[in-house]
């Protein structure tokens, strides 16, 4: 498979100059391999299926004539969803006061997983972190996976932006 950030490289201008972020590219399987986009409107309008369907045609071009990817794959362009992956800084202060898990890639005060909610980020890039009343100070930089959590809180909030719109 193709190195994924250089698939980014490629894709990503593309992407935003068709009003959208890219969330995540990655890929998922070995022997079938899927090339997983996730995406979201840049105005933080409801992802809708057309709007995956114009990136999947405009990428798929691209693709096509680069072949960054040296075997058959299947191409999925798709909304990040409700527990979304945090996979940008930004993410992190825009998502403040959520609840989150996340996954360092070493040890911060004898753990690696953490599940609570976040304060802020600071200057040094630094997550601060809240669980069970304990806050954690987690380098940005250290964090190896992180997504919302999907709960009762996160579904009450998706229904009344369904319902404004």
């Amino acid at each position: 498979m193709a190195d994924i950030n250089s698939i980014e490289n490629l894709l990503s201008p593309i992407i935003e100059d068709l009003g959208f972020e890219v969330v995540r590219i990655t890929t998922i399987g070995v022997k079938n391999p899927t090339l997983q986009i996730m995406i979201e409107r840049k105005d933080r309008q409801a992802l809708i299926v057309d709007d995956c369907a114009l990136v999947s045609r405009a990428i798929s071009e691209v693709l096509d004539e680069a072949d960054p990817i040296d075997r058959e794959y299947s191409l999925e362009v798709s909304s990040p969803g409700l527990d979304r992956p945090l996979t940008k800084l930004e993410n992190f202060e825009r998502f403040c006061g959520y609840e989150t898990k996340i996954e360092t890639k070493q040890e911060i005060n004898g753990r690696k997983r953490f599940k609570g909610r976040i304060i802020n980020v600071d200057s040094q890039q630094q997550i601060h972190f809240d669980m069970e009343g304990t806050e954690y100070l987690i380098p940005y930089n250290s964090i190896s996976k992180a997504k919302l959590v999907l709960n009762d809180e996160l579904l009450a909030e998706a229904e009344a932006s369904q319902t404004e719109e």
